[in-house]
């Protein structure tokens, strides 16, 4: 870095120059702060020949034409001849007038009266060999990049001003690209149409010669290149010293003594995560600390005697998410789908990734961030809620902080959801066996969800198959089997039993493994049916007194559900036979859209169907019509609709 700071000197020093230097970097990697921190200063404190160098640094972010360049050079030259604008500068430690403070100076600036009554001094203000320009932000101009070298070059060439030009050429070329593409590609479009070449067959494809028509036409990256080689003599590579512009980014934080003793204390944990990032971003990097900020006030004000280890882990966190998500490494919603760290650490103890992408990052961010790092708890919903949305949850805040209080400890956990959530050989030799004697007490007392037995069964044939625990295969099977009868009074049924499964490393399917499998799904098939049978009781329920809630229901719930088949059509009958004439026509409406959408999906339900049928045709036979009985009549027609459909559907 000294290297490349002497060399920019060097370049100041020089008694004649006719060309500008540029110094070019990735976007906040810190090309400004070492402008204003390593050269400004070197260079104003400078004296060769008599003179004192006077730096005049402008951004370009933003700019929209060339006129307002001169008025940022103007105002800024000015202000230095001012003695009293001067003289609160350097008092107040100013080194720039603020950009919103510069619209307020007194308007006599620009007629040639300073705000002290005095004369600008022409002499001075003709003066160009003791002053500095430093033109920032080249790439984020709105103007022409070609145009404004131009406008620089008078001052290089004619003035022989010094010039330096800060930049992201990266940036810039993709700039010099993609600007005005829509234009470019209609008159591309047009010249090719002219010349007959849009019509004529060719081997290659009209996107390629439209490109290829623009590129032609519209050259700007030799045009660049043709003013720049005129223009700029050197070009240095900015590769900042990363320890010495973080503990800088720190130093604002020092009005807060316990975040900045945190901080200071966890150097190496945010330059070493800074690192992992790939990136060399210092602007996410100071976005993520300020966000930590939020999250270590909130964490010491509600539990202020949370772990350092979890303060140390909730760091790591916030900067590895922000890195992630703002340097469009990957796409916001890739954390979203997991709700928490039990959850977050049973996709890492996976170790089959199959064709589950987000499982295969979400091992990828683990492996980087906390390698070398161990922390039971790794994922924290809050923060990655407030990174993602910029909402901090309060509700999620305090969710996750009770579970991390409560299971910091790993101890605290059950044993089996330590066998689930951790690497099992992170459990120490004189632990493990009281944990498979905790795991085995939970089985026999059903406390243990079903979908998880399963799970637990790979691991205690794994135990057995390397001689970790002393059991026969025939006296675990039994255990797991009774066990499962008992889980399954209160166990919930579940739907993605694949996606559960290949969360865990050691199931093979083997003999005893299909057995458990096959009992599990007779089991869970019992709790879809008792699941969908309270469903069913529920929304069916609501006719026909709450007819707006069993639409609700119906149309989110049961459309592609057989729900019929979990309820007795005799009082599905009586229900409907009570509802308004105007319900029953909307039911029948909407039993047949259902039909037409998904017939394939409602066999299950067809026995009672057609039992359904069978009931209105014995009631609406013998009675004299009514507008209700000629409703009924048509409901009926329309449910042998239906099964027509479903016998079709399934032939």
């Amino acid at each position: 870095m000294e290297e490349l700071v002497e060399s920019i000197l060097d370049y100041v020093r020089s008694d004649y120059t006719d060309y500008a230097i540029m110094i070019n970097g990735e976007w906040g990697s810190g090309k400004t702060y070492f402008w204003n921190h390593k050269i400004r200063n070197k260079i104003e404190t400078m004296h060769i020949n008599g003179k004192q160098f006077t730096t005049i640094y402008m951004s370009l972010y933003g700019i929209s034409n060339l006129e307002e360049i001169s008025k940022k050079i103007f105002i800024e030259t000015t202000q230095l001849m001012d003695k009293n604008l001067k003289k609160f500068m350097n008092s107040n430690n100013q080194t720039n007038i603020p950009e919103y403070a510069k619209t307020g100076l007194d308007m006599a600036n620009f007629f040639g009266v300073t705000q002290n009554g005095d004369r600008i001094d022409y002499a001075d203000f003709f003066s160009t060999d003791d002053k500095i320009l430093c033109f920032d932000d080249l790439e984020r101009a709105n103007v022409d990049v070609i145009d404004i070298l131009g406008y620089i070059n008078n001052f290089v060439e004619h003035d022989h001003i010094k010039t330096i030009i800060i930049c992201n050429e990266k940036e810039l070329a993709t700039k010099l690209k993609s600007s005005n593409l829509e234009m470019k590609t209609f008159i591309a479009t047009y010249l090719l149409d002219k010349e007959g070449d849009l019509s004529k067959v060719s081997d290659k494809p009209i996107v390629e010669k439209i490109q290829d028509k623009i590129e032609y036409v519209f050259d700007k990256a030799n045009d660049y290149e043709r003013i720049k080689e005129k223009l700029i003599g050197e070009t240095f590579e900015y590769a900042p010293e990363f320890t010495y512009i973080i503990n800088g980014l720190l130093m604002r934080y020092e009005n807060d003594p316990e975040l900045i003793r945190f901080l200071r204390e966890n150097t190496r944990l945010i330059i070493s995560t800074f690192n992992k990032s790939g990136t060399r971003n210092l602007r996410i990097l100071k976005h993520a600390l300020n966000d930590f900020k939020k999250i270590f006030d909130m964490v010491n004000k509600n539990y202020p005697n949370t772990n350092q280890r979890v303060l140390q882990t909730m760091l790591i966190f916030t900067i590895a998410v922000s890195f992630e998500i703002k340097a469009g490494k990957i796409t916001k919603d890739k954390f979203i789908n997991i709700k928490d760290n039990e959850e977050y650490k049973s996709i890492l103890v996976s170790s089959r990734v199959l064709m589950d992408n987000r499982q295969f990052y979400i091992k990828e961010f683990d492996n980087n961030y906390y390698y070398n790092f161990k922390s039971e708890y790794r994922f924290f919903k809050f923060i990655e809620i407030y990174v993602r949305t910029r909402i901090f949850d309060m509700k999620v805040f305090k969710e996750n902080m009770e579970v991390i209080r409560n299971t910091v400890d790993t101890a605290k956990l059950p044993g089996y959801k330590r066998l689930l959530t951790e690497e099992y050989w992170k459990i120490d030799d004189d632990e493990f066996g009281g944990v498979i004697e905790e795991v085995i007490e939970n089985l026999k007392t059903g406390k243990i969800n079903l979908i998880d037995m399963v799970k637990l069964f790979g691991y205690f044939s794994y135990f057995i198959k390397k001689d970790l625990i002393d059991y026969e295969m025939k006296t675990i099977k039994m255990l797991f089997f009774n066990g499962m009868n008992v889980a399954a009074l209160t166990s919930e049924y579940c739907p993605n039993i694949e996606e559960e499964l290949d969360k865990v490393a050691f199931i093979e399917h083997d003999q005893d493994m299909e057995e458990i499998l096959k009992h599990f799904h007779q089991l869970n098939s019992k709790l879809k049916e008792k699941m969908y049978k309270e469903k069913a009781e529920e929304i069916f329920k609501c006719i026909p007194m709450k007819m707006e809630m069993f639409y609700e229901r119906f149309d989110n719930e049961c459309m592609k559900e057989p729900i019929f088949k979990y309820y007795d059509p005799f009082q599905m009958f009586q229900r409907i036979s009570c509802a308004s004439n105007e319900d029953i026509v909307t039911i029948k409406e909407k039993l047949l859209n259902r039909a037409e959408l998904y017939s394939n999906k409602l066999e299950p339900e067809m026995k009672n169907i057609k039992q359904l049928k069978q009931i209105i045709d014995d009631y609406t036979k013998s009675k004299d019509n009514s507008i209700k009985l000629v409703m009924l009549k048509d409901f009926s027609k329309a449910i042998g609709t239906i099964i027509e459909k479903a016998n079709s559907s399934n032939n």
